[in-house]
């Protein structure tokens, strides 16, 4: 399952993404990771939880090398539960015209290895394209 925090710059969805990982760790029986282009507002991140700051892999650039990056991840790990990835669309070069393929991609990520996805994307949720597709879940 793709589940989509959306809103626009400053509404809180980084906070909200550590209040639910920090949430997720708790009950889950794997391994929850959360990746961030920062370190920044990471200081409340349960220690338990695997904290990727992508600034450290900066020669990751494009959509098809973020996915690579996480197929990696997924095959180094398969205790893997739960993946975070807060602000999508300051991840490599994803913006709102290829989220779509970005989510599409996750989502076959999350159904082959039974992984829960939680993205958040800086903007309005009428503004993101194929947001109705079952597979995905709008939580905000």
């Amino acid at each position: 399952m793709v589940n989509l925090i959306t809103g626009p710059r400053g509404s809180g969805k980084t906070q909200q993404m550590i209040e639910l990982a920090n949430e997720k760790v708790k009950t889950s029986n794997g391994n929850v990771v959360l990746i961030k282009k920062s370190r920044r507002d990471t200081y409340s991140v349960n220690f338990n939880i695997r904290a990727i700051c992508m600034a450290d892999y900066c020669d990751i650039t494009t959509l098809e090398e973020l996915i690579g990056f996480l197929y990696g991840m997924v095959a180094g790990n398969h205790d893997i539960e739960t993946i975070f990835i807060d602000g999508v669309l300051k991840q490599a070069d994803i913006t709102l015209d290829n989220i779509s393929v970005f989510m599409q991609k996750i989502n076959k990520i999350s159904k082959e290895n039974n992984i829960e996805f939680y993205i958040s994307v800086s903007a309005e949720k009428e503004k993101i394209p194929d947001i109705e597709n079952p597979d995905y879940k709008v939580i905000c």
